[in-house]
């Protein structure tokens, strides 16, 4: 049996977490990536803490993770929100959500590149956003996940010849600790927000590591480049978080 291993950052809980367990159960070795220790534990999981805010740790984690196993699946799950209104926006949320959502990807497939290179083979994924269309009090935020579709497909574009995919899963509301930083959980504005999702509820992160699961599949060579709205529909039209 081919063995895989996937590294997954914000894999401690939330929608990393999820996937971590179910790729575990089809017989993935996982990595994940956190700050704090994982919710859930497993033979086959590894975790190493890291602040990916920090390029340089992560640039040390990513050193260690590649020395240490022949990395096959990179999956970027890890994000914060950092919500301003454009008054109160400033260069550093830029910055530090440029380094946490663009930088610290693109220093762990640089380390694990050659090992996927070398196998023809890898699947690249990140945990985009239904927030990159727009989204009020997401300057930094917005502007930083629609920044990943554009690295996404350009990445694409370079390793095909390698056998490697790039892809993106954007979420729409989802019931995870991001969400429920900024509404508060059970409240009248979380149940009036879901009445507004054309499917009438909030996705769940099984929602979610669907899509990853398919992205992840050795067998779905054929699919690169893409950015996948995991939403209930909120990117069709207009919604107001």
């Amino acid at each position: 049996m081919t063995q895989y291993t996937a590294v997954i950052t914000g894999g401690s809980k939330g929608i990393g977490a999820d996937l971590g367990r179910r790729l575990v159960a089809k017989g993935y070795d996982v990595v994940s990536l956190s700050r704090g220790a994982p919710e859930w534990s497993d033979p086959r999981l590894t975790h190493v803490e890291v602040d990916l805010l920090d390029a340089e740790a992560t640039a040390q984690a990513a050193a260690q993770i590649a020395a240490r196993h022949e990395v096959t699946h990179l999956v970027h799950n890890a994000g914060m929100i950092w919500p301003n209104l454009l008054e109160e926006a400033t260069p550093a949320d830029l910055a530090g959500l440029t380094q946490l959502h663009l930088g610290a990807p693109l220093i762990l497939l640089q380390a694990c590149l050659p090992a996927m290179k070398a196998r023809q083979f890898g699947r690249v994924m990140f945990n985009g956003s239904r927030a990159a269309l727009g989204v009020p009090t997401r300057t930094a935020y917005s502007a930083t996940k629609a920044g990943i579709i554009g690295m996404a497909r350009t990445w694409a574009l370079e390793l095909a010849p390698h056998g490697v995919t790039v892809n993106v899963v954007s979420p729409g509301p989802v019931q995870t600790d991001n969400f429920w930083d900024i509404i508060p959980k059970g409240s009248d504005r979380e149940a009036e927000l879901a009445k507004r999702i054309p499917v009438g509820r909030l996705g769940t992160v099984r929602d979610i590591s669907n899509a990853f699961l398919f992205f992840c599949d050795p067998e779905n060579g054929f699919v690169t480049g893409q950015t996948l709205y995991v939403c209930g529909g909120g990117s069709v039209g207009a919604l107001s978080l």
